[in-house]
């Protein structure tokens, strides 16, 4: 009896003792809760190359009155290092082929020049976050050379790309602690050097999770940080504030070209809002870099639906991009290893992008995270292609309705809770509605109604 109560005993002590080294040994998730600046921000993408015909930060610059008055509020501006000159595509390469993390391309212009450009953003209310590329470097980046051990190898020992043609980068490998700290300390150095307010990460799924929350630990503590990752996983919002909406994207294109239903994004929306943290934030497109270059413009891919579908992009529960040259109508692929300038001409598409961020700057129901309201699909009769939907929060109300298809459609409300005076926010037009309204919207049509 004595043996089994010492036996017994011993058993009790380990599992204490086990239970003591795995609580020094937890490390705590960091605190993804948004800055406050980010509830009502709408984003906007740089592509410092294509932006002007000098492509140059000073160039940029000129353009920051106007961006102002457009009424964005986050500057991303896609990699702005060297880029590396090995096994390079095209005469001027790829953005994304870094070949030094700690220093600026000379064709953007110097550090200090740099400098003064965020300066200059922050003096006129705009953030400014980098693009960063974790996850493989340019051939004839420097720790090719210091640290051949952190990159991954092929059978035959060399260096190898992570995606077949990828040919102009090579594969990290974040095995390795010292890359680990290497890379975070590149992170915090734009941070302390240049004033930046966050990051857009690249191909941030191929990149192990440990190591972006490691990041974020020490980047959160800097000042009010805000980091986004292109990857669409509910599980890394446990080190990004806001990920990619790649699969509203892909839907909202077949639903335009009518290989799938609105019933599908509903679905979405509804999944979304199940499966995701409730505070963190999904970015939402009609277009980016990636798009535009690759895959065509937004007037090719949506056609006549495009600007329907940047309503829902602006009225989503989520952040809207708008990426460069979208606010002038631009409609041509940019060139991504070459100088592509964009061309600027004043249309509808500014005052189009004027009204709506408005309208999210200042209706507490467009807000985004939690501070926002859900999206709730309004009950009608008529054209299934209608996406009708309101948004909700204390006593602000917004009332969308939008024709997702290539022609036009007609149908008939069915929520007597809409009753209520509102402004159509892309005429300015006062308008009383009692919820059975029918309407007709013409191809490429889309009305927001903002409750008076």
């Amino acid at each position: 009896m004595l043996k089994l109560i010492a036996i017994s005993l011993f058993v009790l002590m380990t599992l204490f003792a086990c239970k003591a080294s795995s609580d020094e040994n937890f490390v705590a998730p960091p605190d993804m809760t948004p800055p406050d600046w980010s509830r009502n921000s709408v984003i906007y993408e740089v592509n410092v190359r294509q932006f002007t015909r000098e492509g140059t930060f000073a160039a940029f610059a000129t353009h920051l009155p106007r961006l102002r008055e457009l009424g964005v509020n986050i500057l991303w501006f896609m990699p702005i290092h060297p880029i590396g000159v090995e096994n390079r595509k095209g005469s001027l390469g790829s953005y994304y082929s870094v070949k030094d993390y700690r220093e600026v391309n000379p064709e953007f212009g110097t550090m200090d020049e740099w400098k003064t450009l965020v300066q200059q953003c922050h003096n006129m209310g705009f953030k400014v976050i980098i693009d960063w590329v974790a996850n493989h470097t340019a051939w004839d980046n420097p720790l090719t050379q210091s640290h051949p051990e952190w990159y991954a190898h092929d059978s035959t020992g060399n260096f190898m790309p992570p995606v077949s043609d990828w040919t102009d980068v090579i594969q990290l490998d974040y095995t390795h602690d010292g890359l680990r700290d290497w890379m975070i300390e590149s992170l915090k150095f734009w941070i302390e050097e240049t004033d930046i307010d966050g990051y857009r990460c690249d191909v941030a799924g191929m990149v192990p999770l440990s190591f972006w929350e490691a990041a974020a630990r020490e980047l959160l503590p800097m000042k009010s940080v805000f980091l986004l990752m292109e990857h669409e996983s509910a599980e890394y919002h446990s080190a990004f504030h806001m990920g990619y909406g790649w699969e509203l994207f892909h839907k909202s294109i077949d639903v335009a070209n009518g290989t799938r239903t609105v019933d599908e994004l509903i679905a979405y929306f509804n999944r979304h809002k199940e499966n995701y943290p409730a505070d963190s934030y999904a970015m939402y497109f009609t277009s980016n870099h990636d798009e535009n270059s690759w895959n065509g413009t937004e007037f090719e891919r949506f056609r006549d639906a495009a600007k329907p579908f940047a309503v829902m992009v602006m009225t989503a529960p989520g952040m809207p991009l708008i990426y460069n040259g979208q606010e002038a109508g631009f409609n041509r692929r940019l060139l991504f290893f070459e100088k592509d300038s964009i061309d600027w001409v004043d249309n509808e598409w500014d005052d189009f992008y004027r009204a709506l961020i408005a309208l999210k700057h200042r209706n507490q129901a467009l807000r985004n995270g939690t501070l926002g309201g859900d999206l709730v699909p309004v009950p009608f009769s008529g054209d299934q292609s209608a996406f009708c939907y309101k948004r909700e929060f204390g006593t602000d109300r917004v009332l969308v309705l939008i024709n997702t298809s290539q022609t036009g459609i007609n149908f008939t409300l069915n929520d007597a809770s809409l009753s209520g005076t509102y402004v159509d926010v892309l005429s300015g037009e006062s308008v009383t509605l009692n919820g059975t309204e029918s309407f007709t919207l013409p191809s490429g049509v889309a009305r927001v109604f903002e409750l008076q």
